[in-house]
């Protein structure tokens, strides 16, 4: 799942090279801790948030089948 949320950040930014995600598992959740240059935050975030929850959609459609809850937060 991590390489799934890396693989769209980079996809969308300028600065594909400043991209990082960690991941904080525990038992039955995952949290996705996304990291953009400064310059690409608002193309992630997107027009009142609509790519960052398109993001959230995808983690969260394909996180069913890993029987695991997935959040995404975009960290500054």
């Amino acid at each position: 799942m991590k390489e799934l949320v890396e693989a769209i950040a980079k996809a969308l930014v300028d600065h594909p090279e400043d991209v990082q995600v960690k991941a904080v598992e525990g038992p039955q959740s995952a949290v996705f801790e996304l990291r953009v240059h400064p310059e690409d935050l608002g193309k992630v975030i997107g027009r009142q948030g609509r790519t960052a929850k398109a993001m959230r959609t995808i983690l969260g459609a394909s996180s069913v089948k890993a029987r695991k809850r997935m959040t995404l937060e975009i960290v500054e």
